[in-house]
């Protein structure tokens, strides 16, 4: 029984398990050009929004969830009315951008990241769109939401893909109609530098690529910490990876935070409620890639960490409460654990040759980057371990696993195995995409002996593979795996059945020339349904023509050998590429608005 809402005046508990966003005191300044050229444009436009209804906090419980209270939106502030230390920090960040880390290498360079259908867009309340082919089916009621970069200010130095604010693209579908809304998740982050009207947090992945860079950018943050302009406490995280749905709360994820709760509403916005903390059992951070159990309900995640420990694992029951921590101590170097997989019996995580190496920015490099004489390993760790003296860790030379897509136990009882895309040229993954090949393979660990081997289930380019949910655990047939052509642009999508020895790729769709999606996913047909078979159901993504500068959202039958187009929507405005997405039922959409 949801409690009954109470209006009151005062604060809420000085420690919520939800800590609500700042008010607004501005709007952001994004390029909002829909047909972007082949390089940045720098032209903005600033969009003054009306002053929300008078003061209020609305309680629905007071130990989980406190929504933002509203207050009278101020003009932006204008660089007149700075304080003299915002001059002075403004100063030195203008010549550390412009002189002392100046955005030199392509993989930085905001002209050329944010370039076509990568550069941000304005935010789109719930609006229309057009169904342009085939109609949509009834199990589609509810909606799609993908999230992905998109910084709110043009970048004025250095900036990586992985860098830009949360935005979520959410098409909400009911009843054969669909609309789209686009919102920024409102972090810490982003409420903070909306009302100072600039970046204040320099960014994670492009703020600290040289040893002189990183000094100067770490000074000027300690200085703007000192001085109040933000708190790190209150997190640092852009909230701009992915989604999740367990205990009845939707969340956006991204791996340097806490999660933060947000909610579509019945018209298709979108909400975000505050950060979570799990009732104070959650710090830090968590994964943007935990794994769901549909038939137990539990949820599974861990975070890593530059520090001691470097990997923690643990885990959540049906009802969203979070167990204790498992710290890894046996990870002896901090490594990119992007993703791991769960069976019913283990978790595994891959340590692989992507870690933290501080001696390359002396170079020029990235603190985080490849180790070519680092062995990959796998560490198998029990799915419901107190400690972590039961782990074993596996040598898996060459194996480097960004993202995974399942792993179950074999029926000998003895046997594990996993399916995941192999990154062959790691070298690349951060600084050249372009030129990242991804192999998926499947490996069958052999637990009484330790023997690892491997089968390469396609030579494609192939990353971001999904598989219907249901399936998360135990043994599937059938992956749906986007085509690199070349990374992060996706030209098709493959359906591969890993039973197979030889010929795996069992259906195709090209999206034709000039033409490029996000990831694809898997939506059931009949999700209640025990009899179903695996692959009855639709495959879905945004896709963006480039040469009309038009997006669609397509949905395609996942029983098809050509993977048949049964819908498509043409989206009022482009979509751009972005990372992971999430289908929610109406359902679920319900149930989550109300806890």
């Amino acid at each position: 029984m949801v409690p009954k809402p109470i209006i009151v005046t005062t604060p809420p508990s000085s420690s919520p398990s939800i800590t609500p966003p700042l008010p607004l005191r501005n709007i952001s300044t994004v390029q909002t050009q829909q047909n972007p050229p082949q390089t940045l444009n720098t032209t903005t436009t600033t969009t003054t929004v009306p002053p929300p209804p008078p003061p209020t906090i609305i309680t629905t419980h007071p130990s989980r969830t406190t929504k933002p209270s509203h207050s009278k939106l101020p003009p932006r502030r204008r660089s007149s009315e700075l304080s003299l230390p915002g001059f002075i920090f403004n100063a030195f960040d203008d010549v550390i951008n412009n002189f002392i880390d100046p955005p030199l290498k392509p993989s930085v360079d905001p002209k050329h990241v944010l370039s076509h259908n990568f550069a941000p867009v304005d935010e789109l309340p719930p609006t229309q769109c057009d169904i342009v082919e085939g109609s949509l089916p009834p199990c589609l009621d509810g909606a799609y939401i993908r999230n992905g970069p998109n910084p709110q200010f043009l970048p004025k130095g250095p900036y990586h893909l992985f860098d830009g604010d949360g935005m979520l693209h959410a098409i909400r579908i009911k009843e054969g109609k669909a609309t789209l809304c686009s919102r920024y998740v409102k972090t810490y982050k982003y409420t903070i530098e909306n009302e100072a009207g600039q970046p204040l947090i320099p960014n994670v992945f492009s703020g600290f690529n040289t040893l002189m860079g990183s000094a100067a950018r770490g000074s000027l943050t300690a200085a703007r910490v000192l001085s109040g302009q933000y708190n790190p406490v209150n997190g640092i995280g852009l909230a701009n990876t992915s989604l999740t749905l367990f205990g009845n709360h939707l969340f956006a994820l991204g791996e340097s935070d806490l999660p933060y709760k947000v909610r579509v509403t019945e018209t298709g916005d979108i909400e975000t409620v505050g950060r979570f903390d799990f009732e104070g059992k959650l710090a830090m951070s968590m994964t943007a890639h935990p794994k769901i159990d549909s038939e137990t309900g539990e949820t599974f995640a861990f975070r890593y960490s530059p520090i001691p420990p470097f990997l923690t694992y643990f885990w959540f029951d049906k009802e969203g409460r979070k167990q204790a921590d498992v710290p890894v101590f046996s990870m002896t170097r901090p490594a990119f654990l992007h993703d791991f997989a769960v069976t019913k019996k283990y978790a595994l995580f891959a340590d692989i040759q992507i870690g933290m190496n501080p001696l390359d920015m002396i170079s020029g490099g990235s603190p985080v980057g490849s180790d070519p004489s680092k062995v990959s390993r796998v560490g198998i760790l029990p799915r419901y371990a107190v400690d972590e003296s039961q782990i074993r860790w596996l040598d898996v030379p060459g194996f480097n696993l960004i993202h995974a897509i399942n792993a179950w136990d074999e029926p000998d009882g003895e046997t594990i195995t996993l399916v995941a895309p192999n990154i062959l040229s790691v070298e690349h993954t951060l600084e050249r995409m372009d030129l990242v090949h991804a192999m998926v393979e499947k490996l069958t660990i052999h637990l009484p002996t330790g023997i690892v081997s491997r089968q390469p289930l396609s030579s494609r380019n192939l990353d971001f593979g999904v598989i219907n949910p249901s399936y998360v655990g135990k043994k599937n047939n059938f992956v749906y795996a986007a085509v690199g052509d070349p990374m992060p642009k996706i030209s098709g999508v493959v359906k591969l059945d890993v039973s197979r020895k030889t010929n795996c790729t069992v259906a195709c769709r090209m999206f034709g020339d000039g033409c490029y999606a996000g990831e694809p996913f898997f939506v059931a047909r009949d999700p209640e349904n025990p009899e179903a078979e695996e692959d009855d159901g639709y495959v879905v993504s945004y896709v963006h023509d480039e040469r009309k500068g038009e997006s669609r959202f397509l949905v395609m039958d996942a029983k098809s050998p050509e993977l048949e187009v049964v819908a498509a929507v043409r989206l009022p405005r482009r979509v751009p590429y972005g990372f992971h997405g999430l289908f929610v039922r109406d359902t679920d959409i319900r149930k989550a608005s109300l806890s």
